[in-house]
Parts: C-alpha cells; structure tokens; sequence
C-alpha cells in the first residue's frame, strides 16, 4: 500500500551504481552557484582581488596543475582503498551508504565554513542545530519545550557529557549544604545524595544568584566530592566510551558496576536490583543507571520500561539515580514508532500502520516483539539520551547527539568564556556554554537538518528507512538458519545465528560440522573474517562482513548459549572462555526487496564457498 506522505528510499541516496547521479550533481552545483553568488552579491561595489592577468601567468598555471594532480592522486587514494559503503554486499560495521540530502547539506553548509561554538561564528547553522535539538526531543518523546538537544562529535562524546550531567547534578545537594544550608536544612548526606534530578533543580531555581558558588562546591569544581557520589551502573554490553568516560570525567573505572545480560544479551532486570539493593544495603549510592538501545555488538535493546519501573520503585522509598539511555546505535530507530503527529503508536495498531505504509515489504514480517517495543516506548521516561546521526541516521560524519529531558540540566554543566559567550544571550547563541566540546562544523548540523526535513523523524521517513534496514536484516537472518550449512568439496560447514535479532544486526559463527572444539571453531570463523574483510583488497572482495569477540571477562557466562548450540558443552567453554563471531550491520536501503535480496543472497553463496576453499586449501 502506497501513502503520497511515505519517503521513496530510491530517491534519497546516491545509489550502489550511482543511479541518482544526474539528480545528486544538478543539486550540488545548485549549492555552488547559490555560493558564488552570494559571495559577488556581497558589497558588489568593492573591486575584484584575483586579477584576470594572474590566470596567465605561470606560477598560476602550475598551482593549477598541483591541485589538478593532487586532486587525482586524491581520488585515486580513496576508490582503491575505501570500503565500499554503497554495496549490498558490504555486511560488515555499522557504516553506511549516505542519504543523498545530507551529503549535499554538508557539502553546501561547507562553503560557507560555520562554527557552531558560537551563534555569531555560524547564525544560520546554529539555528539549524537548535532545530535539530528540537527534532531529536520529538523523536525521543520529550517535550521540547522543556527538553533540549545538541550535535556532538560522536557517541561517545554524547556518553561523556551524560556523566558529566550525573556528577555534577548528584552533587549539588551537597554543595547546596555547605552554601545555602536552609534550602537543604533536615536532610542528611545519605539523603541529599539520593535527591531526585527534578529535586535538584527545583532547587537550584530557588537560588538563582548563588548557582556560581554552589558550583563551586560542587564536583564541577571541587574533586574531593567525586568520590561520595557512588557507582555507575552499565550492562555488561556497555561502550567502550563507558570505561573512557568514567577515567575523563574522574569518577574512576572502578565506578562502573557491569549487570550480566540475558540470553537475548539485554541487561538482567534480576540482576540489575540485586546489584542496586547491594549498593543501598552498603550506604553506597547510585550515581547512575544506563541502558542500551542498540548494543554496538548484537544490536541488542535493553529493558528501559523494566529499568524505569525499578527507578520508581526505588524513588518511594527514597532512592534515586540518574537513568540514560545509550542509543547511540538505535536512536533512530524510535521513527518507526512514531505516527505524523509524532505519536508513539499503540502496539496494538503498529501492525496495520506498517501495513498503511508499507514499512515492510513482507506483511508477515514479525517485528518487533513485546519487549522491543516496550524497551523503544520508555525511552522517554530517562533524563537523557544519547542518538547518533551518523549512524542510523545515515549522514556523514562526524555527528552525534545527545538529548536531555529538562533543559535546566545545563545551568549545571555550563562554562562562560567572555570573548565567546555573553550570559544574557539566548540559545543558540550560548550553545557552546552548554557543551563538552569547542568548535564544532556548522557543516554536520546544516547535514543533519536536511536530511530530517526531507526524511522525517516518523513512520512516514526515517521510519520507512529503519524498515527497510530492519527487514534486509531479517532476511539474512532467516536466509542463514534456512541454509544451515554450505558442502566446500568433502567437508560440510555449519552456520549457527547468536539470536533473532531485535534490530537490525546479525551475528553468526561457522563450525566444521562434527567439530567440539570450541577453540578451532574460532580459528575457523576468524580465518574467514580474515578473507571478507579489511585484511584483503575490499574494492576487489565479493563480500565483506565484520567481526566480534565475546570473552567471559566482558560477556560472563552469557555465551554459553550460542555454544551449547554448536554441539558444545559448557565444559568447552570453561576452558576456552571466548567465542569469535561473523557480524552483520545490515544497513544498506535496499535489501528488503525480495528480488535484491536474492541476487545478493547468492553471491554471499558463492562467496562463502569460495573463501572456506581458499581456508581449506591453505
């Protein structure tokens, strides 16, 4: 069913054969006329600078002919040895073909070079990243009135101001008592230590004038506090930015307390307040709690309703902690579920919507499930939320985000540098105050903006994207466990997927069938990896795939299940306390289409067979 509001996927990216081309360099030459012009239009009175007797002269010509053949040395460069992003048949990393809108944002915004640090060092790209801010609320259910959002650099970035947001609001209460003990007066330190974010800052609203020496009491200023403010809470399938950030931010790696997932490789709601009723019974508080949406190696989404619904439980009897979500990777996965008025959809109606809109080109496709929709619906109920645009948002990098749910968080992070910043300037003027970086491209929010006007954050476009992306994932899924096996001359190689996927990631191991050693298992795997990946000449590679590691250092007993379905004992994995794994961001656009998907289905065949005879023949 065709609705005239749904986002044609063929018309937004440049395409594997570079099918949109005519359309792509019309658009981007558009831009750099509309440039040139501006810059002739701008005080046409004043003379030419770069004289017409310059171009005849030789040093001219030779300067031409340098950016001429570097330019080509360049381009050379780069189709020889990049991956090939574009291709169905690159399965590999979460890295993807470009929306056609983005890349001529960021190609457009360039010319005229913005840096966001600052509204008077880009007026039109900062007021394109306020607006964003306000589509990244939208997507993740805040009201934007009262939420705020920002680009950063990366995830990763996002990640460490969330700390940064956790430290410095848990320690207010705090620095609150040493500065205006009134406000605080009757509580004690294990009380102000368990206050709520919105406590907090209703707080922090009483007291206006006395915000800066408040902060100056607090961990924003004063190191001494940090280590009262207790543990963070992460699942086991945490980011590595997790571990980084606890070290930048100073509350230590040894901070972090990591929650064993399930055998869906979610966080274990059990041992999540096992772990919580460890820490209050030991008057150690929580400084934080973070669930994933998106889990960078299986794509996993953790259980944001079970984690809130523990928030609540603990907040009546006194105890608080600050909830983010990582969605880094499946942010924008949450447009699935979003009608045109930006309405989450009732789980009851999302299969008909789905079918009103053609999001999936298999009615019968069974997706998602109670709990992934569940983990995606309660996203909202945290205090902030890392998305990256440069991932599922499918625009260039560098740009990642993050958005908070009450805007007032930021009085608590905020620096004010005088020859930059004036206090009683408006957002976004004061962008960069709010931030953990500096200067930052105009060029990635003037890319971000455009792709989310041409595509929205709904059902209607990033949804039917995400459809696509989820489906093609879905078919190699079920292709894989149909297939089960491929016969590479006298020898037979079995496949074995991790788990039915609740995203749009695949992972899968190949044994030698027969095979009960866990160790040549991985050898076998890892050998293949080896011939579809990096480690080869890609451009000239039929298929090219990722890989991952789970160890029992970072995973704990949570692959047992994956190897007991190998024919293994969990002795076998005592001993070998790892299992190597072939992983599959399927992100490309297109592989939802039966017929695509089939022909690119048998070349991954062919490709298979090919390099496991390479391996045996070695």
């Amino acid at each position: 069913m065709e609705n005239k509001n749904d986002i044609d996927l063929g018309a937004v990216f440049l395409g594997p054969k570079s099918e949109n081309k005519k359309v792509f360099a019309k658009n981007m030459l558009r831009m750099l006329d509309d440039h040139a012009q501006w810059r002739k239009n701008f005080h046409p009175e004043d003379p030419t600078v770069i004289k017409l007797d310059e171009f005849e002269k030789e040093n001219y010509k030779r300067s031409n002919i340098r950016l001429e053949e570097t330019l080509t040395e360049l381009s050379s460069r780069l189709r020889t040895s990049m991956m090939p992003w574009h291709s169905p048949r690159y399965i590999g990393h979460m890295c993807s073909e470009t929306l056609m809108p983005a890349l001529l944002g960021y190609f457009a915004a360039t010319l005229y070079n913005g840096n966001n640090v600052t509204y008077e060092a880009g007026p039109a790209t900062a007021e394109m990243e306020e607006e964003v801010g306000i589509d990244f609320c939208k997507l993740m259910g805040y009201d934007p009135t009262i939420g705020w959002g920002h680009i950063s650099s990366d995830g990763s970035t996002a990640n460490y101001e969330a700390i940064w947001y956790m430290r410095n609001i848990k320690s207010m209460p705090l620095a609150m008592k040493e500065v205006v003990p009134d406000l605080v007066a009757g509580k004690s330190d294990w009380e102000l230590l368990n206050m709520s974010v919105c406590e907090v800052l209703d707080l922090l609203d009483k007291v206006p004038d006395k915000l800066d020496e408040i902060k100056a009491h607090s961990a924003s200023r004063n190191g001494n506090e940090i280590k009262k403010l207790g543990k963070l809470i992460v699942p086991q399938t945490k980011h590595y930015s997790w571990l980084k950030g606890a070290d930048i931010m100073g509350i230590g790696v040894d901070s972090l307390v990591p929650i064993p997932v399930d055998e869906h490789f979610r966080m274990n709601i059990d041992k999540l307040k096992e772990a919580i009723d460890d820490l209050i019974s030991q008057q150690i508080p929580i400084l934080g709690v973070v669930a994933v949406v998106g889990t960078t190696e299986e794509g996993a989404v953790d259980h944001t309703d079970k984690v809130f619904e523990l928030k609540e439980e603990y907040a009546k009897q006194g105890i608080n902690f600050y909830f983010h979500v990582d969605a880094a990777y499946g942010g924008y996965s949450r447009s699935i579920f979003l009608d045109e008025g930006y309405n989450f959809i009732p789980m009851n109606k999302l299969q008909q919507k789905y079918l009103e809109h053609g999001v999936f080109k298999n009615p019968n496709l069974n997706w998602p499930s109670e709990d992934v929709y569940n983990g995606f619906k309660y996203m909202c109920k945290a205090d902030s939320i890392t998305v990256d645009p440069h991932k599922m948002g499918y625009v260039p990098y560098q740009a990642g985000g993050i958005a908070i749910k009450d805007k007032r968080m930021r009085n608590t992070i905020s620096y004010f540098a005088s020859y930059v910043f004036q206090k009683d300037a408006k957002v976004p003027d004061l962008l960069g105050a709010f931030i953990l970086e500096g200067s930052k491209p105009g060029a990635a929010a003037a890319a971000v903006w455009t792709a989310h006007r041409v595509l929205p954050l709904n059902i209607t476009g990033y949804g039917q994207l995400l459809g696509a992306s989820i489906e093609g994932a879905y078919n190699l899924f079920n292709k894989l466990n149909a297939v089960k096996e491929y016969k590479v001359g006298d020898k037979i190689v079995e496949v074995y997927t991790l788990a039915t996927p609740d995203f749009n990631m695949v992972d899968y191991v190949l044994n030698l069938k027969g095979n009960k050693d866990l160790a040549k298992m991985n050898e076998l795997t890892y050998a293949f990896y080896k011939k579809v990946s990096y480690f080869t000449q890609p451009y000239a590679n039929d298929l090219i795939l990722s890989h991952t590691q789970f160890s029992y250092d970072d995973y704990g007993d949570s692959p047992v299940g994956i190897v007991e379905k190998c024919g293994m004992t969990k002795d076998e994995w005592d001993k070998v306390h790892t299992i190597t794994l072939l992983r599959s961001c399927v992100l490309s656009p297109f592989l939802n289409k039966p017929e695509v998907f089939k022909y690119y289905s048998d070349q991954m065949d062919k490709a298979i067979v090919e390099k496991l005879e390479e391996i045996f023949a070695e």
